[in-house]
């Protein structure tokens, strides 16, 4: 009996990859086996998994495997698993859709990339390997049943926009991948994929340690299948007998990623109870590091068996770049992730992996000087986030992070190396954060850090807003933001020296100041002297635990209701400007035109900070009359 032959189109985003599949984006195609193989792989691993769950399900699991079949005369190579297998509504979500969080991101990336490298990384990222298949084959055709249902559904594609999709009866458990090859073309990097001697070769490079066997016919008629894998968990063998290339290619199996890792940590723990871990740093974030659908974790086995994908039990969140494996060896294998987050050995997993990474880190930073740069430029944003919620890690992730900082306009500095270069008596860790290292820069509150020499770390990443309100410190020294606060330069000595002048000075403005806080109450909440400024008139600074403006803006975009936040006017005695309103305001106290003068000149400070005045258009009229007296 036959059914009927359903054509459905591809979503989009799902054409636009396949076109850009097929127009060999990619040098080395050889990469397509490992996908279906890793594909496969996975399918076995999901069965297995299932039938432990689930005693009742009618599945055949007594000799799970991946088959790879070729027939030069047709031109055909298939892959074969008797795994998990998909249901029709499965094939059309897994493959008819791009089911992946940030495609429409992902898409605009991969047409901005300038090279194929570029692309390969992108398309990598997105874990959409199946779709390589086009890159070597003129059609695909994909067979598959679910195990435990005994309908079957037939897949076939050329790629160009559209597929058909049937019922069948008689297929196998599992899913069967064959591509009806393009001719070889040595030239365009398409080599004889129905050579059995090409395919062992593409096997042995990067699948050779999928723990499944995968089979393919032995040499001569009537010779047995051959398992031409060592099918030895990476993890379990010692790290002499494991090459780097091995690990990198294990790396790619777990991750979908196309570039080699950053930096590989093993992890081996005995005793009162054992496991094993393999981890990976990768070389480059994944597009959707900070996207909220995202998945993270790594894989989970207990006593070699695959429990799951994307354990998050054992990775915090700042930390969700980390891929590899964790093969506990007394867990149950029906364990759930809901019981993981209650486990007490996997709680002591993930204090272990979470030092080690960190330690790691740390190594990379006098070790490797450059590989660490890459790390913190990729992932460093991701790992402050620990700053505000992992205590017990704290001073670890200082030691391991990286600040832009006045001292150096193009290399970053640690906490440590700002330190060590701390002025006699300087007692705190000054900062700014702000929207770029040019605004920070030109900020009015760095007048007088500049003049006297101190170095100030320049904070643009919106998770700096948060964590150096919740960090106290680092190496007893305290975090000073120089926006917030009374700002202490001068040393003991400079201030006995000074103490007459600035009583007398305090005295001088005593009368304007009183007047400036009261004319501009609706707006500040105190008008006093700074000793941060050198050459503008005038900034605003905040309160010691006052939100920053940035940090308003953020959570009142979240929809968070705040009060309004008044902030200080600071002014500067020295500057003309300044010294004239005073003298202009003790001669003529009743001029209604000072009024204005002092709103212009909290104005100025206010855009002199990046921010936004509350009515532009009373300030340009205030400004364009000011001018048009001078003329």
């Amino acid at each position: 009996m036959t059914t009927p032959i359903e054509t459905l189109e591809f979503q989009s985003e799902a054409r636009q990859l396949l076109q850009l599949m097929i127009h060999s984006i990619y040098s080395n195609k050889d990469t397509f086996l490992r996908e279906l193989v890793s594909n496969a792989s996975d399918a076995l691993d999901k069965l297995r998994l299932e039938s432990y769950r689930d005693k009742d399900l009618e599945a055949d699991t007594s000799d799970l495997h991946i088959a790879l079949e070729t027939d030069p005369a047709a031109r055909t190579l298939t892959v074969r698993d008797n795994g998990i297998g998909m249901t029709r509504e499965e094939v059309v979500a897994l493959i008819g859709t791009i089911a992946k969080s940030g495609t429409a991101d992902f898409l605009t990336k991969l047409k901005e990339a300038k090279d194929a490298a570029a692309s390969q990384d992108l398309i990598g990222q997105f874990g959409v390997g199946f779709y390589a298949s086009f890159m070597v084959a003129d059609k695909v055709t994909l067979v598959t049943r679910k195990a435990g249902t005994t309908e079957g559904v037939r897949w076939e594609s050329t790629g160009e926009g559209t597929y058909t999709i049937q019922e069948v009866e008689d297929a196998p458990q599992g899913t069967a991948v064959t591509l009806h090859l393009k001719p070889e073309d040595a030239e365009d990097h398409l080599y004889d994929y129905t050579s059995p001697a090409k395919i062992r070769e593409i096997v042995k490079k990067y699948s050779d340690f999928i723990t499944w066997p995968i089979r393919m016919a032995g040499e001569g008629e009537d010779a047995a299948p051959e398992t031409v894998n060592s099918m030895k968990a990476l993890w379990a063998r010692s790290s002499a007998e494991v090459t780097e290339d091995e690990y990198h290619e294990f790396y790619k199996h777990v991750s979908h990623d196309w570039q080699d890792p950053l930096e590989t940590i093993r992890l081996q723990a005995e005793g009162t109870f054992e496991y094993q871990a393999l981890l990976f740093l990768p070389s480059h974030a994944p597009m959707d590091l900070f996207l909220r659908e995202r998945k993270r974790g790594v894989q989970l086995y207990v006593k070699r068996v695959f429990i799951m994908d994307d354990c998050e039990s054992l990775v915090p969140e700042y930390l969700r770049f980390v891929k590899g494996v964790v093969d506990a060896q007394d867990l149950s294998l029906n364990v759930s992730r809901e019981i993981l987050q209650q486990d007490r050995q996997i709680q002591l997993i993930r204090r272990r992996l979470v030092k080690k990474v960190l330690s790691t880190v740390k190594t990379m930073m006098t070790a490797d000087t450059e590989k660490y740069a890459t790390f913190w430029r990729e992932f460093g944003r991701a790992v402050k986030e620990g700053l505000l919620d992992d205590f017990e890690n704290r001073e670890a992730i200082l030691e391991i992070s990286s600040f832009a900082s006045t001292h150096d306009a193009e290399k970053p500095t640690s906490l440590r190396e700002y330190v060590e270069r701390m002025k006699d008596g300087q007692e705190h860790i000054y900062f700014m954060t702000g929207e770029s290292r040019s605004a920070i820069e030109n900020s009015p509150h760095m007048e007088a850090f500049r003049a006297k020499g101190f170095e100030v770390l320049v904070l643009t990443d919106p998770i700096d807003e948060m964590w150096v309100d919740a960090v106290p410190g680092f190496d007893g020294k305290q975090f000073q933001s120089i926006a917030k606060g009374q700002v202490d330069l001068e040393s003991e000595e400079d201030k006995k020296a000074t103490e007459v002048a600035r009583e007398q000075q305090n005295k001088d403005f005593e009368s304007l100041l009183s007047w400036m806080g009261t004319a501009l109450g609706e707006d500040v909440k105190e008008v006093r002297l700074s000793s941060r400024l050198t050459t503008s008139p005038a900034c605003i600074v905040g309160d010691t635990h006052d939100l920053t403006p940035t940090l308003e803006k953020m959570y009142r975009a979240m929809g968070q209701e705040l009060p309004p936040i008044k902030r200080i006017l600071e002014l500067n005695p020295e500057h003309g400007l300044v010294t004239g309103l005073r003298e202009a305001h003790a001669a003529r106290p009743e001029d209604e035109g000072l009024a204005e003068t002092a709103e212009l000149l909290y104005g100025m400070a206010l855009l002199a900070e990046g921010g936004e005045l509350a009515d532009p258009s009373r300030f340009i009229k205030l400004l364009a009359g000011r001018l048009e007296k001078t003329l």
